[in-house]
């Protein structure tokens, strides 16, 4: 432990304070800079002409009529560049004979998706762009398309199924495994399930993540202005360091004439985690033209072209003895990526692989992710990626797993989750666990929930024959978060590290600022990061000024994403504020004829032990700034900067509950009551940590219960606007009942874990879960999301038609939400014949 660390913990004034985000005075009132704002001297427009087609050869294309329109600059196709525009790079190359297509900026010859840029139109005003855009002609011819994830999985040039790019032969990008016999952290989970068959209880799961639209509030946009010594590029992105290496990487400009800059960005959630074809071209032309050029998406084309995320179709079996301890965990996964191999999406259903876990102490585990190659949109990380859909699959079953015993699904996850006295625990999968307590998270959450209650209303209602049924959901979730360990990062075959990097200046009117490689959408940085710096350094809240988003400020970084800027980005702060007050004391002892041991420093101030001699820190960088008598080999400057790598992920966790109503005629369903008790270490801001958990909490529902891409035959996207593709509003929620327990994180000095993606990974099984009890006297086990009244009529229906096994070890129906029809599910117990 460093000097620095040893130094006493001070009486928090602004750590764990409700604090107003500063930034919502510019945002609130329109005083903002959204790229779309940025005017530039001589800028022209640059509008998209998209494939209609799903696949498709591209025959011939007339771009003489946009040319002939009015101010139109230039009309470019892929033939055009398709010697300089390069490619799209993959940083996450998850196995060595990974199978990824070239993905150019705007297509040459072919089609791969509806949506796909074939040629860009360039005019003087954006009006005049999309009209000219309209007039060019192309020609294509129709492919077969392949777009049902288990076709293209199962299709060859042998069988003749569709083939998403038929030079490639396969649809099949990556298989990756993990098996923890062979890794050494576990046992063979064929010999537990194979035990289990003989002489306890086994279950066979399948799962649907359907294909969701990360609808950030504000679209994508990028200006480019190369007139200057640099070219500088304003884009709404989450990670203007990573796409300034990116674009120096493909184009071969020098890193030093890139400028990126991220303004204020209207949301992201994992959809700005991008280096997308519309910067490449912007980038492209505006380095062709000599001349600003800006791009900003249409609503449509958001919903159409900017990548979608989960997708999947999951397959889970789990083991356990007849008293319900689990002995084995068995995860197939099918991983639709869309038509390319995008930045990280290979990598992101790879996340999920070391959660699907959970909090339970499996003696043995198995995961397989075969990755698939469609003609849909490309897929990526949405807020939890990988994580939601892992949490999502294990709380399902593990629902499932308390129904088949007959036992209350807390007390079988009590039965099989890490007590709290086991932390620091190594899982199955081979994490560390840290710290944690499940049980007081879960004590805390039923008492808010009235558990007991409820349990005892729904019990009345099934007795009566209510038409209208109450389900109650639960979820108790990890989650592994603050994406950084370079090292592990590395072991998986990631294309970066996972630091990040923070400056202080010290100035010499007593005010800071801070520089940060941690780039915010939304997120509060400023306020939270403010806080932190002003307990640490014992300044004013207000004489606190955090600089983001600019590579030419904040030089380095590795952006936002993963639920990394508090944990990995606030700990850099923190040893850079260390470091600053490090360089002070020395100043500090000089100006005070003290030694350094007999100095304190508390409250902004630093003091001589036993007197009231001291000078404040303003005080030490008005000196340090004069330099008139400072010691003998020390520089006049107190700025720091510091590089934080954790050694290792952060674990918040929680339980959620859900209380549904469920009317068993019409399949409309409602939600009663959400109780939630997380645990995400030490807090700095309730306020924000609250609003992050409300937006979290929305998107996670609203995939149980509203959003879902849906593609027809053709591979046309009709889930194209608002119109179709529901997104709740205020009116659609209700009021949540929110806390949370303590347990400090240890791989930080701050005691903090990740909040930006909790409410999303743990509120839809939770949800799910309780619409799924709600009908189980009815025979339904499965719900395929999101829960529209259509699906939950079709399910129960389907039920009540069918034979309901009563009998233990028989076959039992199983909602097949693949076709809408019963299949039959292994619940083999007993010694029942496999």
């Amino acid at each position: 432990m460093t000097a620095t660390q040893e130094r006493p913990a001070e009486a928090a004034k602004e750590i764990g304070r409700d604090r107003r985000r500063k930034e919502d005075q510019r945002l609130i009132t329109g005083r903002t800079r959204w790229t779309d704002n940025i005017v530039l001297p001589g800028m022209v427009h640059v509008a998209m002409v998209r494939s209609p087609f799903a696949h498709a050869r591209i025959t011939g294309i007339d771009k003489s009529a946009a040319e002939a329109s009015p101010n139109v600059v230039s009309v470019i196709t892929g033939a055009d560049v398709a010697d300089v525009q390069g490619a799209l790079p993959n940083a996450w190359p998850i196995t060595p004979d990974q199978v990824a297509p070239a993905h150019p900026p705007i297509a040459v010859d072919r089609v791969v998706f509806a949506g796909e840029i074939v040629a860009v139109v360039v005019a003087r005003s954006a009006a005049e762009a999309r009209d000219a855009a309209e007039l060019v002609d192309v020609d294509y011819d129709e492919l077969p398309a392949a777009l049902e994830l288990k076709a293209a999985a199962e299709a060859t040039p042998e069988n003749g199924g569709a083939l998403a790019h038929p030079d490639l032969g396969t649809n099949k990008s990556a298989f990756w495994k993990f098996d923890s016999a062979e890794a050494g952290t576990g046992g063979n989970v064929d010999e537990a399930i194979a035990k289990a068959r003989a002489d306890g209880v086994v279950l066979e799961r399948e799962y649907r993540q359907q294909r969701l639209i990360p609808a950030f509030m504000e679209p994508r946009s990028t200006v480019v202005d190369p007139t200057g010594e640099q070219i500088t590029m304003w884009s709404a992105t989450q990670i203007p360091h990573i796409l300034k290496f990116l674009l120096a990487a493909v184009t071969g400009v020098s890193e030093s004439k890139i400028r990126v800059i991220a303004p204020d960005v209207g949301g992201g959630f994992g959809g700005k985690l991008q280096t997308t074809p519309e910067e490449f071209i912007t980038f492209l032309l505006a380095r062709r033209l000599g001349k600003p050029v800006k791009y900003t998406e249409t609503r449509s084309e958001s919903l159409m072209a900017a990548h979608h995320g989960r997708d999947q179709w999951q397959k889970l079996t789990i083991s356990a003895e007849k008293d319900g301890t689990v002995t084995g965990l068995k995860v197939e996964l099918l991983a639709d990526l869309g038509s390319h191999v995008s930045l990280i999406g290979g990598g992101v259903p790879v996340l999920g692989a070391f959660m699907f876990n959970a909090i339970y102490k499996f003696p043995a585990y198995q995961f397989n992710c075969q990755t698939v190659l469609t003609n849909k949109t490309w897929t990526d990380a949405y807020r939890g990626a990988g994580r939601p859909e892992a949490t999502f699959g294990i709380e399902r079953i593990m629902d499932d797993l308390a129904a088949e015993l007959g036992v209350d699904p807390f007390e079988l996850r009590e039965k099989n989750w890490i007590k709290h006295e086991e932390f620091p625990f190594t899982t199955v999968a081979g994490l560390e666990y840290d710290s944690g307590n499940y049980e007081a998270a879960t004590a805390n959450a039923k008492a808010m929930f009235g558990y007991d209650e409820l349990r005892a209303e729904q019990k009345r209602r099934r007795e009566s024959g209510d038409r209208v049924q109450l389900g109650i959901g639960v979820s108790t979730f990890t989650e592994m978060c603050g994406l950084a360990p370079s090292r592990v990062l590395g072991s998986l075959d990631y294309g970066a590290g996972g630091w990040e990097h923070a400056s202080v200046r010290m100035l010499p009117t007593g005010k800071v600022e801070v520089l940060t490689g941690a780039s915010a959408h939304g997120q509060g940085h400023e306020t939270a990061f403010s806080q932190i710096v002003a307990d640490r350094l014992g300044v004013a809240f207000e004489d606190v000024e955090i600089l983001h988003g600019d590579t030419q400020v904040a030089h380095k970084g590795l952006d936002t994403y993963g639920s990394r800027s508090l944990v990995v980005g606030g700990e850099a702060i923190v040893k850079a504020a260390d470091k600053v007050i490090d360089k002070a004391k020395v100043i500090a002892a000089h100006l005070l004829e003290a030694s350094e041991d007999d100095l304190e420093f508390s409250g902004g101030r630093f003091s001589v032990k036993g007197t009231d001699q001291g000078l404040a820190m303003a005080e030490v960088a008005l000196a340090t700034f004069a330099a008139h008598n400072l010691p003998d080999g020390v520089e006049p400057s107190l700025d720091s900067d510091a590089t934080f790598d954790p050694v290792n992920f952060n674990y918040p966790h929680g339980t959620h509950l859900c209380a549904m109503e469920v009317d068993t005629e019409t399949g409309q369903v409602t939600m009663r009551k959400y109780a939630a008790c997380d645990d995400i270490g030490n807090i700095i801001n309730p306020l924000i940590v609250e609003g992050q958990l409300h937006g979290g909490l929305v998107q996670g529902i609203a995939q149980a219960l509203w959003e879902e891409a849906v593609y027809d035959d053709a591979g046309t996207l009709v889930t194209g606007s608002f119109v179709d593709y529901l997104l709740p509003t205020a009116a659609d929620t209700i009021s949540f009942d929110l806390d949370h327990t303590t347990s400090p994180a240890t791989t930080n000095t701050l005691g903090t874990k990740g909040v930006g993606e909790a409410g999303t990974i743990a509120s839809t099984p939770a949800v799910v879960n309780a619409v799924v009890d709600a009908l189980r006297p009815l025979g339904v086990d499965d719900v395929r999301m999101p829960c529209t009244p259509e699906r939950v009529w079709k399910a129960i229906n389907d039920a009540r038609g069918g034979q309901k096994a009563e009998t233990v070890g028989a076959a039992a129906p199983h909602f097949d939400p693949s076709t809408g029809m019963e299949g039959t599910v292994d619940r083999t117990t007993g010694g029942a014949d496999a």
